[in-house]
């Protein structure tokens, strides 16, 4: 019995040598991973713009400039939907007031103000996917100034309706790269490409296209430029085997 005791004892020695050896030999040899970043580039076009812009209009007495700012309104709306803008499109906000001072300084000191008059003041926004009439009328609307309205007009904003699945294929583009890289480069080293071990996207950009925009850490999302260019970049992991 006595035998048999130390028998598996040994034995049992043997096994947990054996475990403790092979955990050794796993962990002084861990699996080869190499990283690798793709990348996935698009150049596109907008399909919707913006177009902001604003007139004024001022008076001593507050009813009249209101008048003629609302006056000024329906010339602004008149010639917009003679360009073919559908009245609808034409979003008017609200009436900013300010007092108008004239300041009055003596030997350099401040010594009191007169009140001018109020100038009142409205903005207005077209938003359509019809980029080319828009951009046209941007352009054109200092016609304006010859019905009586001095119109300020602020460039354009472009942007695109088809960013989520234009973002999806560039993700897949980048990915696809990526693995490419991978098996190039396990190929190169004598061994083969195993799992994928973990995938992370990188900054998502827009820039304008031959704008010569630099990248940002926190990403770049260009609406000064019609034609642009999306891109993106993908870290992957894999073993190697």
């Amino acid at each position: 019995m006595k035998h048999l005791t130390a028998i598996i004892f040994a034995i049992a020695i043997v096994m947990a040598s054996i475990f403790l050896g092979n955990a050794y030999v796993k962990r002084a040899n861990p699996p080869h991973v190499i990283s690798v970043t793709g990348s996935g580039n698009e150049n596109f076009t907008s399909d919707l713009i913006v177009w902001e812009g604003s007139f004024s209009a001022f008076n001593p007495v507050l009813k009249s400039a209101f008048e003629r700012l609302n006056e000024e309104k329906e010339i602004v709306k008149t010639y917009l939907v003679s360009k073919g803008i559908p009245e609808a499109n034409i979003i008017f906000n609200a009436v900013q007031t300010v007092e108008q001072q004239d300041n009055h300084y003596e030997n350099g000191n401040f010594v009191g103000s007169t009140f001018k008059g109020y100038l009142l003041s409205q903005s207005i926004q077209i938003e359509s996917t019809d980029v080319a009439k828009i951009e046209q009328v941007s352009r054109e609307v200092t016609e304006l100034l010859n019905k009586g309205v001095q119109f300020t007009s602020i460039p354009p904003r472009y942007y695109y309706t088809k960013l989520a699945d234009l973002k999806i294929e560039m993700i897949s583009k980048a990915t696809e790269d990526a693995r490419v890289r991978a098996e190039n480069i396990a190929k190169n080293a004598g061994g083969r490409l195993g799992d994928l071990i973990s995938a992370h996207m990188g900054v998502f950009q827009i820039t304008g296209q031959n704008s010569g925009e630099d990248f940002s850490w926190g990403g770049t999302y260009n609406t000064e430029s019609k034609n642009k260019t999306a891109s993106i970049t993908m870290r992957l992991e894999y073993t190697v085997e």
